[in-house]
């Protein structure tokens, strides 16, 4: 009913409140043509009500008496909740209540987003709200629309303002700053990050330095010793400079949803922070995209503007619908990556036949390179096995949800005996996953 009875001329926005208390004056009316001594009282109470129209009208419209602004980030984060907020201001001598209609981008499939306050005379308010995005690309925000309305409650100016803003969503740097913070701050087990010991130490020479009791006696540097006449030791560190790829297949099979995001942005996320801890390792990042053809390369480096560089590349892809061409993926790293490197395959299989298609490549990869294969259990199968089966439908399917997980287990098996490290995992658990096997193959010094 509020929707049918909401009438706009031109910035006047006439209330439902109007409606009604015309309808009660014109219930009045025919009540006085049957109830004669009711006299004039209908007359009085059209004029009554014509009256407080008229200085509801003139109350609002003698000035501008509303400001609002839209404060946005400059760039929104893939699959985060992103924080907007409306800052509003009263500059009317009296207090008003405010209705703010935010016209969101179509990609929110919000049509009524709207929030209601009362605002003093001369007060400042904001109101935060927040957004996640499922997709990458251009977001195109509306107007932001204010009515105010008086305590006489009749009508209602409506304001306009931030028209046509357009912001960028990005892969998820909110969830690489997260882990960044939590580096620093040493609180990285909280997000499921684990602490992994060292096995062994570097063979990357940093310094000679005195010795203190505990360091290993192995370490003693005899020459140094000698010359020094007090115990000397060789110290040394986490080998450094090594290249780490993310592979990122953009093929059909990426682009199955997962909790709104497609597999690829889950890839891409998860690509982001690893990127970004390997930078923080001091390690070199790099990027490689391929479908049926080759996308982007960026080669690993480990300057100061490489993350800005991985998010720009990251910022523009889309999934492609044909099969992904493996041999042209190894033809392309065979002649651009010439040295020994942690290669990050970020690709799906259903299948132990679509596995087997791509093994010989897969193999020739390995040779050159450490490689992980990283693929995705289907969340939703595994939902479907813990439900208890009663029907016998139900029966037929918990066993074809088994029979695909099996076929999963065969993936990571096949993948193993040709000594291929494999990393199966939840899409929603893949970015920590991923940071896990990364500081495990570093630990190991196996890169």
């Amino acid at each position: 009913m509020k929707i049918f009875l909401r009438t706009y001329i031109g910035a006047l926005y006439l209330r439902p409140r109007l409606f009604y208390l015309l309808g009660a004056v014109a219930i009045l009316h025919a009540c006085a043509f049957f109830m004669p001594w009711l006299g004039r009282m209908p007359h009085i109470a059209m004029g009554v009500l014509m009256s407080m129209l008229a200085l509801d009208y003139l109350l609002l419209f003698l000035r501008n008496g509303i400001n609002a602004s839209r404060r946005t980030p400059e760039r929104l984060s893939n699959g985060d909740q992103n924080q907007l907020q409306v800052l509003t201001e009263n500059r009317y001598p009296f207090p008003v209540v405010l209705e703010v209609v935010d016209e969101l981008p179509f990609q929110f499939q919000e049509r009524d987003f709207s929030f209601r306050f009362p605002l003093a005379a001369g007060q400042r308010k904001t109101h935060a709200y927040h957004l996640r995005p499922v997709k990458r690309g251009e977001y195109a925000f509306g107007a932001l629309n204010a009515y105010a309305g008086s305590l006489i409650g009749l009508v209602m100016r409506r304001y306009r303002f931030d028209m046509g803003k357009t912001i960028p969503v990005f892969p998820s740097f909110l969830q690489m700053r997260r882990y960044q913070l939590m580096a620093i701050s040493n609180r990285l087990s909280e997000i499921g990050v684990k602490k992994i010991r060292r096995v062994g130490h570097s063979m990357e020479f940093e310094q000679i330095r005195d010795y203190v009791p505990g360091d290993d006696i192995r370490t003693v540097n005899w020459k140094a010793t000698a010359r020094r006449n007090q115990m000397m030791v060789n110290s040394f560190t986490e080998e450094k400079s090594q290249q780490v790829y993310c592979v990122i297949d953009k093929g059909r099979v990426m682009k199955m949803p997962f909790d709104g995001l497609s597999l690829l942005d889950h890839s891409i996320n998860a690509s982001v922070v690893l990127s970004n801890v390997a930078l923080l390792k001091q390690d070199k990042a790099g990027i490689i995209t391929f479908s049926e053809e080759i996308g982007d390369f960026l080669p690993a480096s480990g300057k100061v503007a490489q993350m800005n560089s991985i998010l720009e590349l990251l910022h523009r892809q889309k999934t492609r619908y044909l099969e992904s061409d493996f041999e042209k993926l190894y033809a392309h790293m065979k002649r651009r990556i010439t040295q020994r490197s942690l290669v990050m395959l970020f690709t799906n299989f259903e299948s132990l036949n679509a596995l087997q298609r791509q093994m010989p490549y897969l193999r020739r990869i390995a040779r050159n390179h450490l490689l992980m294969v990283v693929f995705f259990e289907n969340s939703l199968l595994a939902e479907q096995m813990r439900k208890p089966a009663g029907a016998l439908e139900e029966v037929y399917r918990r066993t074809i949800a088994a029979k695909f997980a099996f076929e999963k287990k065969q993936i990571v098996r096949e993948l193993q005996q040709h000594g291929i490290l494999t990393l199966l995992t939840a899409p929603e658990q893949l970015t920590v996953n991923a940071v896990n096997r990364y500081l495990e193959l570093k630990s190991r010094q196996a890169i």
